[in-house]
């Protein structure tokens, strides 16, 4: 089967299309200002995964939703919240982690991450999370979401053996080059796709910061880091 196109959006917003043919936005903040003028109005939507509630992980999920009525993946606080701002009810979207959704054949397993969450409006909308997401082909990407280091990476890498983990590095809000170095460490992945960097002054970690953490610790996972707008095939 094909492999998966990843495309980096800026900030932590990716476009990823399935084997299967359906288009995945995650965490689509699409006016982030490294987004790509031509990347910012979708021509379809499938499936939205959000990793928590801040503005710059929701982005337009409201107004892509009720655009393109994709299925809109989040905590179950969250997507509640999402409902009560128009996007169509719809419980089996609603999840927790440890829990799977199957979405036409890609599954979203739900993993933990360390950071806060809460809307715009200043509701309460679950903890933060990341996902691992399996593929037709069987690619399994993980996807942090907001969060530092954690020991229990280890156990997201024994449980579900990622091929990909898309990592934030800028610091300040996340994780930076060197934790992000020890995350990949305890994940054991092939490759790694940095996000969450260079989107505004403070957030100054970069891959070659990564890189350079892995080679101090002899970690020999691959650092793929696209341009945003760019595609990478994992």
């Amino acid at each position: 089967m094909p492999d998966v196109p990843v495309t980096w959006l800026g900030h932590a917003s990716f476009r990823i299309d399935t084997p299967g043919g359906k288009r995945i936005y995650v965490d689509p903040w699409l006016g982030n200002p490294k987004c790509p003028e031509g990347e910012q109005e979708p021509e379809r939507i499938d499936v939205i995964a959000l990793t928590h509630g801040h503005d710059d992980h929701v982005g337009e999920t409201v107004e892509l939703a009720k655009k393109f009525s994709p299925r809109v993946i989040a905590m179950v606080e969250l997507r509640g919240w999402l409902t009560g701002q128009g996007v169509d009810e719809d419980v089996s979207s609603a999840m927790n982690k440890g829990g799977t959704v199957d979405a036409d054949g890609t599954k979203f397993t739900m993993t933990d991450a360390k950071h806060s969450s809460s809307c715009r409006d200043g509701t309460y909308v679950g903890e933060a999370a990341g996902y691992v997401v399996t593929f037709e082909n069987g690619t399994t990407i993980y996807i942090a979401g907001d969060t530092c280091v954690f020991g229990d990476m280890q156990l997201i890498g024994r449980t579900y053996r990622p091929d990909v983990a898309i990592l934030p590095i800028g610091g300040h809000y996340t994780m930076d080059p060197r934790e992000a170095a020890v995350a990949l460490e305890l994940l054991g992945v092939q490759t790694c796709i940095p996000c969450h960097y260079g989107t505004f002054g403070l957030l100054t970690g970069t891959p070659d910061e990564l890189r350079e953490n892995l080679r101090e610790a002899s970690v020999e996972t691959e650092v793929v880091s696209p341009e945003p707008g760019e595609t990478v095939t994992v």
